[in-house]
């Protein structure tokens, strides 16, 4: 049978019936997730006829305006999960302290972490936007506690993405490659539409917010410089693609190849971008398609967060662009 016309539920199912531990409340959670991903496509779809454009004049725990649809889809993930059994955790980065499903404990043993709209500037502008994920397990003899949630990017099970632009795309990865798949509004299934996605180890395109680049460390600069010089042997210059919504660009990326920054400031060495909600899921897909994602000076991944809403700066994508970036910030080129 052609693989293209797995569904989302029978490509988890399939892929887990060689693991005899499988209960099938991973599958069950995947598939929530892509079913908060089936509403916030139907209101996002709707959004200019509704009154959920614009912002709603309150300030969210990392100090951003709050979109109206932030709040339409942090408030959509808490209820899709909320009375399903599967997860005990939720923690959001529209959100200060983590939201515990009691009634969910014992049975439930996942944790899910969510930026619930990314790219959320675009709102009223009709450009795309994404949902983040990252999935942990939760072993301990009690309920969860907030400490449990923060943790390394190697102890998630999972992590992925949704994409709502021309159409809808959930990108997951469970540690066995990166998988795709498109929602057909037809059927209201998502379809497999890529199987163990591999990125280019070298690309041509860029992405970053060079309207900061006054902000950012001289090895950014000249890096980014380096970029836009051309030199025919080895495919320079790079093209600029910046859509404002990290998961749209990062997606690009895993296609056709390339970089995207969104590096350390000189006013702000922490970074901008969250390591729980952001860095760590995607860096997971990404180095599961082959990719690589960095601080400049560490790998995501290997990061020991220390806070719940900690950022950091992120270089992600191909392999070898995001190694000549690290040698850059480092001084060695």
């Amino acid at each position: 049978m052609n693989r293209k016309a797995f569904t989302l539920a029978r490509f988890i199912t399939e892929t887990q019936a060689g693991y005899p531990a499988a209960t099938g409340e991973f599958s069950a959670l995947l598939v929530q997730i892509g079913l908060a991903g089936k509403i916030l496509t139907r209101d996002l779809r709707r959004a200019g006829l509704l009154d959920i454009l614009g912002a709603t004049g309150e300030t969210n725990v990392q100090g951003e305006a709050v979109k109206k649809l932030d709040t339409i889809a942090n408030e959509t993930l808490i209820k899709v999960f909320q009375h399903t059994g599967l997860v005990c955790a939720l923690a959001s980065e529209e959100m200060e302290k983590p939201l515990f499903l009691s009634e969910n404990w014992p049975h439930g043993k996942y944790m899910l972490l969510f930026d619930p709209l990314d790219g959320s500037s675009n709102t009223d502008v009709n450009m795309p936007m994404g949902t983040i994920f990252s999935v942990l397990h939760y072993e301990g003899a009690a309920g969860p506690a907030a400490e449990d949630l923060v943790r390394g990017g190697t102890q998630q099970v999972a992590a992925g993405y949704l994409m709502y632009g021309s159409s809808t795309v959930l990108v997951f990865t469970s540690g066995k490659g990166a998988h795709e798949f498109t929602l057909d509004p037809d059927l209201g299934e998502y379809l497999l539409s890529k199987e163990g996605i591999r990125m280019p180890m070298k690309g041509a395109v860029y992405s970053a917010n060079e309207g900061n680049a006054c902000k950012w460390v001289p090895g950014v600069r000249r890096f980014i410089d380096y970029l836009k010089e051309a030199d025919k042997p080895t495919a320079r210059p790079y093209t600029l693609r910046y859509s404002g919504c990290l998961v749209a660009d990062v997606h690009r990326l895993l296609t056709g190849g390339g970089i995207y920054l969104y590096p350390a400031e000189t006013n702000k060495p922490e970074g901008k971008l969250r390591l729980l909600y952001e860095a760590n899921p995607l860096a997971m897909v990404v180095e599961q398609a082959g990719g690589r994602a960095s601080t400049g000076v560490e790998r995501i991944l290997a990061i020991t967060p220390e806070a719940l809403h900690q950022r950091v700066p992120l270089l992600i994508g191909s392999g070898d662009d995001v190694a000549m970036a690290e040698a850059f910030i480092q001084g060695k080129r």
